[in-house]
């Protein structure tokens, strides 16, 4: 079950642009089951649930209709950083790791996302992999590839890979990183996301340099 309240930004504006379309609500199970994942992906399996088919038109106009409401979203209330991620991730990279962000939104939101915590690729983290960018977004493996090529890091077993869903998990062990970390400030509840296999559970990516 998810995390009462757990809706982001991210997935209010998603379950808002299904409910509209299948002129229905969406049960708060169906949607977190594709946390973590591709938007555009998990309005094409959110549509196939509730209506048994998913046409590139009705993909197009929810994924449409999505951005558009996250956009208004992040207008009303910008982004912002966890309480001492930034902190954390500066100490990593004083001390060598490198660290690049993955994210199941496409570039031309998570850039925006970005900007507005005032974070950029090259000085507050080392990279940026977005779910365009790959064949297949979370749980696949391959976001967390794509981390590794700009990262200038060749062995899984020097990888850390940290989320807060299933799918986060998931995609770290079929990457084979070395660390799957879960965290518990996003959509899932640490009785949830302990049941899934991993190597560390965190209250917050805060704590990863003290993991480390």
């Amino acid at each position: 079950m998810p995390a009462p309240g757990w809706r982001s930004a991210g997935y209010a504006a998603l379950d808002e642009a299904v409910a509209a379309h299948v002129g229905r609500p969406v049960p708060a199970e169906t949607l977190h089951r594709w946390t973590g994942t591709s938007k555009r992906e998990a309005a094409a399996g959110l549509l196939t649930e509730l209506t048994g088919s998913a046409p590139e038109a009705d993909v197009d106009a929810v994924y449409t209709d999505f951005t558009v409401r996250l956009a208004k979203a992040y207008s009303a209330a910008p982004p912002t950083p966890i309480p001492g991620v930034t902190e954390a991730v500066a100490a990593l990279r004083a001390a060598g790791v490198k660290v690049v962000l993955q994210t199941g939104y496409a570039r031309e939101i998570a850039r925006p996302i970005l900007d507005a915590m005032g974070w950029t690729v090259g000085g507050t983290v080392d990279g940026l992999v977005t779910s365009d960018e790959v064949a297949a977004s979370r749980p696949a493996p391959y976001l967390v590839f794509h981390a590794m090529e700009l990262a200038g890091v060749a062995r899984v077993d020097r990888v850390l890979v940290a989320g807060d869903t299933p799918n986060d998990l998931a995609a770290g062990r079929n990457a084979g990183a070395r660390f799957v970390v879960g965290v518990l400030t996003g959509a899932t509840p640490a009785a949830e996301l302990g049941r899934h296999r991993h190597t560390h559970l965190l209250e917050s990516a805060a704590q990863l340099p003290a993991l480390l």
